[in-house]
């Protein structure tokens, strides 16, 4: 079998992620892990996984469901094929909570003093 070619490197911000990655059951992990896979290898990613936050400053979330359990992870792009990964949230509403926006903004803003 022969692997496709990556479109775009995704890669973790200091440990945000890795927090909230780690507290997920096995079967979410898992769904985690096979999204970012999918990212990693598409030149365009369906909306249904990949999605811009508007009037977010290029924020995007990262749509994962696993039964009936919905999880956002939100990430941006630097250089144009890296994803940078920030914080995640189990979604229990339908709109996406502010406070958690505000929180992937401000690890954005860390990262790009950071550079």
């Amino acid at each position: 079998m022969n692997k496709r070619q990556k479109q775009r490197t995704i890669v973790f911000y200091k440990d945000y992620f890795q927090e909230f990655f780690e507290k997920q059951r096995d079967k979410v992990k898992d769904k985690i892990i096979w999204t970012l896979d999918l990212i990693e290898e598409f030149q365009i990613v369906p909306e249904t996984y990949l999605k811009h936050i508007e009037n977010s400053d290029g924020l995007f979330e990262i749509r994962v469901q696993q039964g009936s359990d919905i999880f956002r992870i939100f990430c941006f792009f630097d250089h144009g094929k890296l994803v940078i990964i920030t914080n995640g949230f189990q979604k229990k509403t339908q709109k996406t909570p502010k406070q958690e926006i505000d929180k992937a903004l401000k690890i954005k803003q860390e990262y790009e003093n950071d550079k």
